[in-house]
């Protein structure tokens, strides 16, 4: 008994150490401010022409339909300035996992995509996509459009888009249409088309876990990565990568990232994250096969072959996993997981920074009880050395907060991995 109780304090004075030795630098929290009656939730990160950090984020107002907002971020301030409500987004679903979002095309249009609920006899939680195209800089919006116009299409969620080399938008989505009989939505790709909006849409993707995100990443190299929870052998719900070399016109066939071998018959609704630097490509995810919580991999030959997986957090709980390449190509990933403090249950956001080549340097909690639930975190590098992060924020009076977070240039690898709830 009395060795357990050395261990344990010599375990928390080693934290506490490691701790004060700390690069990773924090702002206080910020809120996205609302009126009296209304809560903000669901953030997402872009940029604009200028090269200005956006954030788009729902707003709720009680007995009215939620709408979609935007706001530019100050880098002087460190605060995001007066929002910009889109018009046509009103009756917007706000789901932490099936975020709205928004990009700026090089040409000055504007385009913002969320989902709405389309409830039906077949599909009781079903959901559509919409999206809203701006021609003149955000004054003006068209009405919504959906994306999907075959009367089969009843269910269309979990989407991302990202940018193409010839100023176009890509946007992937898990779609109810299906030539099989198997378990699964189907994976789409479409592009939009000038002012006509998307256009041609394909299927790339199969047999797909239903309600995880989907992550699409354009690469520097101009390749289009998309990665998404496959159900693999009917019972195997694993993480895996398909990429198009040819500007989308094909896809290779998907590939596992980690053969976690996670057999469940559910959705977890937690999907993939990925990011690239001059190493290659780099990924996080939650998962339960083979140990719980959120890992890591990369992949130096940009999707052929991938790493072995390392552990971020060991917490069963730890979950929706974003990842962000500094401007120095180091990379940062952030997550939510539960804690506990004398009785105390919250949920907080972790932030582990990582070399260019996966090594881990550092990791932390950046939010505590204070901040009670939050969850859905998102992260957007800023410079060489900081990274702006946004998170949904639960309680009476749910509200968007975000930080910036300094990270300094570590010539040691001080890692506080899966460190035990220390109160900061």
């Amino acid at each position: 008994m009395m060795k357990n109780k050395l261990l344990l304090v010599f375990a928390m004075a080693l934290f506490a150490v490691q701790n004060s030795n700390s690069q990773i630098k924090e702002t206080e929290t910020k809120y996205i401010s609302s009126e009296n009656g209304s809560t903000t939730s669901c953030p997402f990160f872009t940029s604009d022409r200028k090269g200005r950090t956006v954030m788009t984020y729902g707003k709720e107002t009680t007995g009215k339909d939620a709408v979609l907002n935007y706001a530019v971020f100050n880098a002087k301030t460190k605060s995001f300035g007066a929002p910009i409500e889109i018009p046509s987004s009103k009756g917007v679903e706000l789901h932490g996992e099936n975020m709205p979002k928004m990009v700026f095309k090089p040409n000055g249009e504007i385009i913002a995509v969320w989902g709405i609920d389309n409830p039906t006899p077949k599909k009781k939680y079903g959901g559509l996509i919409q999206y809203s195209q701006s021609f003149d800089g955000g004054k003006n919006w068209t009405p919504a459009k959906r994306l999907v116009n075959d009367q089969n299409g009843i269910d269309q969620r979990y989407f991302d888009i990202d940018l193409l080399p010839s100023g176009e938008v890509a946007i992937i989505w898990l779609d109810n249409r299906t030539k099989t009989d198997l378990d699964g939505s189907t994976l789409y790709y479409a592009v939009t088309k000038g002012k006509k909006g998307f256009q041609n849409e394909k299927v790339i993707g199969e047999t797909t876990c239903q309600c995880c995100r989907t992550d699409l990443f354009v690469g520097k190299n101009g390749v289009i990565y998309a990665a998404y929870r496959d159900i693999i052998n009917e019972e195997i719900r694993d993480m895996v990568l398909s990429y198009s070399s040819d500007n989308g016109k094909t896809f290779s066939k998907p590939k596992r990232i980690s053969a976690d071998d996670w057999k469940i018959n559910g959705c977890p609704h937690t999907g993939p994250t990925m990011t690239h630097n001059e190493n290659g490509l780099h990924f996080a995810w939650f998962t339960m096969g083979g140990g719980a919580g959120v890992f890591y991999a990369n992949s130096s030959d940009n999707g052929k072959s991938f790493s072995k997986r390392d552990n971020v957090s060991a917490n069963a709980s730890a979950k929706h996993p974003q990842i962000s390449a500094l401007k120095n190509s180091n990379v940062v990933i952030v997550w939510d997981e539960s804690a506990e403090i004398n009785g105390n249950y919250f949920n907080r956001i972790g932030l582990q920074h990582r070399a260019k080549n996966g090594k881990v340097m550092e990791t932390e909690f950046v939010t505590s009880s204070a901040e009670g639930m939050s969850t859905f975190p998102i992260v957007k590098a800023l410079s060489e050395t900081e990274v702006l992060i946004a998170w949904s924020q639960g309680g009476k009076e749910a509200k968007v907060g975000y930080k910036t977070v300094r990270i300094g240039n570590q010539k040691s690898s001080k890692s506080v991995k899966n460190k035990s709830v220390v109160e900061r």
